[in-house]
């Protein structure tokens, strides 16, 4: 009973809201305003939707569902591709400036190009679809070395700040708890 009831509930609902509300007000407005005639392409793929319920003509309902995907996808991947590609790409190569004379202090740009070619030279050892031979070659071990002591570092700041634990928990133990 209760699922009975809320599916009539919301295809109540769903058809007031959408097909009522958003189509046919948007199609037939009221006088003095223009009817939004692109409704009509969103109403017909709806309606190529549901044959998919008649099995001798199923096929067709792939159609609006190909367009569906294709432009979720599409819009996706522009918005993706703002927000995270390009502001990560832009954080990369950031040349700080301070204050009011506006001048790059030198060791935070050498930082900044740095990181930069870092970057760039990692992308290129993960680049397998051309042979590392040449300059590209030089680029990959570039890469490499820029990889390899990045990862030395953060397993050594592992490392450090384990023992640090270690010697808080020891001092804690035989100063405080023991009073040795």
């Amino acid at each position: 009973m209760f699922v009975g009831v809320s599916a009539g509930y919301w295809a109540i609902t769903l058809f007031w809201d959408n097909i009522h509300k958003k189509f046919y007000e948007g199609v037939f407005p009221a006088e003095g305003t223009d009817p939004d005639n692109m409704l009509w392409i969103g109403a017909i793929l709806g309606f190529l939707m549901l044959m998919r319920l008649v099995p001798s003509v199923g096929w067709i309902s792939r159609w609006p569902l190909a367009v569906i995907v294709g432009a979720t996808a599409g819009l996706y991947m522009i918005v993706y591709f703002v927000t995270n590609a390009m502001k990560q790409i832009a954080s990369t190569i950031d040349i700080p400036r301070h204050d009011v004379t506006e001048l790059i202090l030198w060791d935070e740009m050498l930082g900044t190009i740095i990181i930069a070619i870092g970057t760039f030279t990692g992308l290129i050892y993960f680049f397998f679809s051309k042979e590392h031979k040449g300059l590209f070659g030089a680029g990959a071990k570039v890469g490499i070395w820029f990889l390899m002591i990045t990862f030395g570092a953060s397993f050594g700041y592992t490392v450090m700040s384990r023992m640090s634990l270690l010697i808080a928990r020891m001092d804690f133990l035989f100063g405080t708890w023991l009073g040795l």
